[in-house]
């Protein structure tokens, strides 16, 4: 029942949003690293959690910082056009922060299976972030709007309190189990539903969800 509260709450907040991604991308407008690092930063959280080499050894805002700061060294190099677009190329940038933090806290050597899992971690939660199908069907606008809309729910999970945004993340975007997260987080599994239960209730609200 909580995932489907989740998938509700999540469809009812950005349906309001649609035209207005629309328009803005329409206009083209200047993109800057530093207005998505609530975005990277939930990327990151997940991923580190998820990595046992590298939890509770590398801080995300560490990482997410590094990231900013070559995406800001790096920006003329940029040739989209749309936020997706800039989104994915903040996502390669993390990506290889995170497998160089991974290099110097475990194997000093490329490992090129390792190199994969970490981006296809990275790329799925962004995936599931945007509310982006299983499956492969969507047009390039559509595409381009769940994208937009993974930004946007970003920055509404940074306002959740720090308990409640890292069990959401855990179960809905690192696709942990109520027991993973128990012991992730060493609370009682009675602790983490009511995590869950309230920080989905407080998204809803920061998103201004009519559900």
């Amino acid at each position: 029942m909580v995932v489907a509260a989740a998938a509700v709450a999540v469809a009812g907040a950005v349906k309001a949003w649609d035209n207005h991604l629309g328009s803005v991308e329409r206009a083209s407008p200047t993109f800057l690293p530093e207005d998505y690092r609530s975005y990277l930063a939930v990327l990151a959280r997940v991923h580190l959690a998820k990595a046992g080499a590298l939890r509770g050894r590398v801080d995300s805002s560490d990482i997410v910082q590094d990231a900013l700061l070559q995406a800001h060294i790096a920006r003329a190099q940029f040739r989209g056009a749309t936020e997706g677009e800039f989104a994915g190329w903040l996502r390669r940038i993390l990506t290889n922060v995170l497998i160089d933090a991974q290099r110097r806290h475990g194997r000093k050597k490329r490992d090129a299976a390792l190199d994969v899992s970490c981006r296809e971690t990275i790329e799925q939660t962004a995936s599931r972030l945007s509310g982006l199908p299983a499956g492969d069907g969507t047009t390039p606008s559509e595409y381009v709007a769940r994208r937009e809309r993974g930004v946007l729910l970003a920055a509404a999970l940074e306002a959740l309190p720090d308990d409640q945004r890292t069990a959401v993340e855990l179960r809905y975007l690192g696709e942990c189990t109520l027991e993973e997260i128990v012991s992730v987080m060493d609370r009682s599994r009675p602790s983490v539903a009511g995590l869950l239960r309230r920080g989905l209730e407080e998204l809803r609200r920061n998103l201004g969800a009519d559900v």
